[in-house]
């Protein structure tokens, strides 16, 4: 897959916080600059184009399902989202954690079961994020605009809908270096 795919989501990513702030004002624009920071993540590590497409993609339909209400409209598809972005976001976490020297890579001859420590860091991590945007969720419905859906079964269904997301992807890194940033 050329660059070519997910530089173009990049730009859909741009034309989003444009279109999104005039459709929902302050809030729209504050969603979709978040989401906007998160798409050049992967083209700052030099992730691979498969997991730049699928984590981009991800980020800008979960944005604009925030935004036009596709969660309301589609209540399955926010478990959906959710398990994606947060594997998605695992898997990229993991690359950016190795390319920041701060986790060994796969091939490390220092680390006797790196791939175990993958697994697990890969996990930890995703489901600590997940734990932070429930928490930016709630505290975005309380002080910011009440729209935000949150609620004790939507926390928990989005908590168990990222941890099942979490463990595919851990799953997926330990599994193998095409994980690790080029």
């Amino acid at each position: 897959m050329p660059l070519i795919a997910p530089d173009a989501l990049r730009a859909a990513g741009i034309v989003s916080v444009v279109a999104a702030t005039i459709e929902g004002g302050w809030m729209g624009f504050a969603l979709f600059f978040l989401v906007l920071g998160g798409l050049f993540i992967p083209r700052a590590i030099g992730t691979g184009p498969a997991l730049d497409v699928a984590y981009c993609g991800t980020l800008l339909l979960g944005g604009w399902a925030a935004q036009l209400d596709w969660y309301l409209a589609v209540p399955e598809l926010d478990i959906v989202v959710h398990a994606a972005a947060t594997g998605l976001i695992a898997a990229l976490t993991w690359q950016v954690l190795v390319k920041v020297g701060a986790l060994p890579a796969h091939d490390d001859p220092r680390i006797a079961r790196p791939r175990l420590g993958a697994f697990i860091v890969t996990i930890t991590t995703a489901v600590a994020l997940a734990v932070v945007w429930e928490f930016l969720e709630w505290m975005g419905h309380t002080w910011l605009d009440d729209r935000i859906q949150v609620g004790y079964d939507d926390t928990v269904g989005d908590l168990a809908a990222g941890a099942i997301g979490a463990v595919v992807a851990a799953l997926v890194v330990s599994r193998t270096s095409a994980a690790e940033p080029r």
